[in-house]
């Protein structure tokens, strides 16, 4: 099939195609010809909007370990490819691989974004929501991506929710659920939309918590094509930018999340009978907050790591039921957030320690800097696990 061929093509360029049929511990590390043309440091004197990219990032270098491997020292570079900054972060080569792939299947569904059909199509996922036919093309792309990366053991997918078998192995291999195209209602307003994924080790995607991911990512497809990815073992939230040769340059980390009055608010109409969500709400709005809300998961989210402060919120009502699913979004932003430097939030406790019992289970959320996460939990459940003493803000 020419989508899977591209990104099996793709991803044997990132990591050597041997690594395929070899035990992982004799798995050869990247060839030369990967990163060659970065090396004359071309990439360091370029610039985005006129301005020169930095060539070190505001990450302090930091060890980095994973069970049965030697550790290495973490340096992100601004400036790097995406196979450079993977291979300088993790030693996993299984992880870096299917990272690369997951990296080629965002590329093509950005194009597709560009170009496809924004019409419905009679069909519906068994979650009763309407799918667009970029939708499904988004959902077929990543699990090619997935099954060519021949690392991913079961794969999900919000279009699909059920476990399909990828082939990849248990031991050394991953399970990975995502959301295809996330805010695919406002393609047609051409608006932001997205792509999220997790990835969990092993053959588990349910009875384990968000924060035993080894990494989540997410495509964002507007003005720029970037893909933000987080690991786990690695300090940082960082983003790459497609440029126009095809290739992914690491333009952007994050390592915290400020204060800064900027709100997101989702579910508006939870605050018809959920008059502490709309207590909250009307506090932002007194204090003259920017109200930054586009509809998306993504870009809303995306935007707190990208200007490294604000918060999003999409609270449950007696009326409005919880629509945000824990493993195929919650989670995955969760991890992004987290190791931006931001924190998350169900109400009690981050989003990341919720285990997770079905692939369709469903809940609240807040994204944010600590003080808005502490002002969200104490406004709706009168204290908050991350601050003792008097109440913040709106609860006050």
């Amino acid at each position: 099939m020419e989508t899977g061929v591209a990104v099996a093509r793709y991803a044997r360029a990132a990591v050597t195609g041997s690594i395929l049929s070899r035990p992982r511990s004799h798995a050869p590390s990247c060839p030369p010809s990967l990163s060659r043309s970065h090396r004359n440091g071309s990439h360091r004197t370029s610039s985005l909007f006129g301005q020169s990219l930095r060539v070190a990032s505001k990450s302090s270098p930091g060890s980095s370990s994973v069970a049965g491997k030697s550790s290495l020292v973490t340096k992100c570079e601004i400036g790097d490819s995406l196979e450079e900054f993977l291979n300088k972060a993790t030693p996993d080569k299984n992880l870096i691989r299917l990272l690369v792939c997951m990296g080629e299947a965002v590329r093509t569904i950005s194009f597709k974004v560009r170009t496809a059909s924004c019409g419905g199509t009679a069909c519906v996922n068994t979650f009763g929501d309407e799918q667009l036919a970029v939708d499904v093309l988004a959902d077929k792309l990543l699990f090619e991506a997935l099954q060519y990366s021949h690392f991913c053991k079961y794969a999900c997918s919000e279009e699909v929710p059920e476990q399909q078998d990828m082939g990849g192995p248990v031991e050394g291999g991953f399970s990975v659920a995502f959301d295809p195209l996330d805010g695919s209602s406002i393609v047609d307003t051409n608006f932001t939309v997205g792509t999220i994924f997790g990835v969990w080790p092993g053959d588990k995607l349910t009875g384990v918590t968000g924060r035993d991911q080894v990494a989540a990512g997410m495509g964002i497809y507007g003005p720029r094509t970037t893909y933000v990815i987080a690991l786990k073992d690695a300090p940082g939230t960082h983003e790459f930018l497609l440029l126009d040769d095809g290739k992914w340059q690491h333009v952007k980390d994050t390592t915290s999340i400020g204060e800064g009055k900027m709100f997101s608010p989702g579910n508006l109409r939870a605050t018809f009978d959920n008059p502490d969500y709309d207590k909250l709400i009307n506090y932002y709005i007194k204090e003259k907050y920017t109200l930054r809300y586009t509809g998306g998961m993504v870009p809303d989210v995306n935007q707190i790591i990208v200007k490294e402060k604000g918060i999003f919120t999409n609270v449950t009502s007696p009326s409005t039921k919880a629509k945000l699913r824990l493993l195929f979004e919650v989670a995955p932003l969760g991890l992004l957030i987290e190791k931006a430097g931001g924190y998350s939030s169900d109400g009690t406790k981050s989003v990341l320690d919720k285990v997770i019992t079905a692939l369709d289970e469903r809940t609240q959320v807040a994204y944010g800097s600590k003080n808005e996460i502490i002002r969200f939990e104490e406004t709706l459940y009168g204290s908050s696990r991350l601050k003792a003493g008097a109440p913040v803000g709106a609860a006050a």
